[in-house]
């Protein structure tokens, strides 16, 4: 069984391939601990429930990490990071920044607590639907990604299509509080890996969180250059501590990019961000052996 957990305390079941899966949507998201202990909490409700949950999902919206130079490096709207280790000799996929402070240098030093399932394969199917998606016009997840935006065509609340592009706009932060509008990265002539129109990036990368970090956009490129991460979330380190605590080996945070922050701040291009993300779990989930204890 899979557990899917996107941001009620209602439980859904249902298949996605040929697996079982259970799904939640977490009563709270938000800088506060008591909305990440809600968090936390629910999910522990939920894998106490559900004893034969093995493979667990976070899945939802993040803040994407630009790179102003550098196209291949280059996070933009709409694109999805995987959690994934790529560091060397470091191995976390999500990381939580409890603080972080100037030494006499004026080098910042940052507290952080790391985090990495103790099996990695969610994370090596994610490897392969990038390669996927880089050598194929039509990777699964990108059809995946198509029927649900044709299925939520006729719902009122929500438009899942993706927003025109010229709404990707990128900004760059100089000095303490002026950020001045910088054009997006392009395509080298040798490039290999082209954003194709229509078809989102895949990405892999630890995923990042942390209060301070998230208010201060030069710390947080610093925090992500320093820790390799191309995502930033609500923090949601209290659900993958309760996650590795109930002694669930595979997990993976999935994060749809909806804004250069940390997923919270522009609404438009949440709805087809959040179905982006769910689209990859979706090919992740069918990549995935069938199970044994059926």
């Amino acid at each position: 069984m899979l557990f899917v957990v996107g941001e009620s305390n209602v439980y859904t079941l249902g298949n996605i391939g040929a697996h079982r899966i259970v799904c939640t949507k977490l009563p709270t998201v938000g800088h506060t601990r008591e909305a990440m202990t809600a968090a936390g909490n629910t999910t522990t409700r939920l894998l106490g429930t559900f004893q034969k949950v093995d493979f667990v999902f976070l899945v939802g919206v993040g803040g994407g990490v630009p790179h102003y130079t550098d196209y291949n490096k280059h996070v933009r709207l709409g694109d999805v990071v995987v959690s994934h280790p790529t560091l060397i000799n470091k191995k976390y996929v999500y990381v939580y920044c409890e603080s972080a402070k100037t030494n006499e240098n004026g080098n910042y030093h940052f507290e952080t607590k790391e985090y990495c399932p103790p099996n990695l394969g969610l994370q090596e199917i994610a490897v392969n639907l990038k390669q996927q998606s880089e050598n194929e016009i039509s990777p699964p997840w990108q059809e995946y990604l198509k029927e649900g935006i044709e299925s939520l065509g006729n719902q009122a609340e929500h438009d899942f299509k993706a927003p025109p592009p010229e709404s990707d706009k990128l900004y760059m932060a100089i000095g303490d509080r002026d950020v001045i509008e910088v054009a997006h990265p392009i395509a080298p002539q040798d490039a290999t890996n082209k954003r194709m129109e229509g078809c989102p990036r895949i990405h892999l990368a630890p995923i990042a969180s942390g209060r301070q970090i998230a208010r201060d956009d030069q710390l947080r490129q610093k925090f992500a250059t320093r820790f390799g991460a191309l995502a930033f979330d609500a923090e949601m380190d209290a659900v993958v501590e309760s996650i590795l605590g109930n002694c669930r080996e595979s997990f993976a945070v999935i994060r749809g990019i909806s804004d250069y922050k940390d997923g919270s701040r522009i609404k438009e291009w949440q709805p087809y961000a959040s179905l982006a993300a769910a689209s990859v779990m979706k090919a992740v989930i069918c990549a995935m052996d069938p199970p044994t204890n059926v």
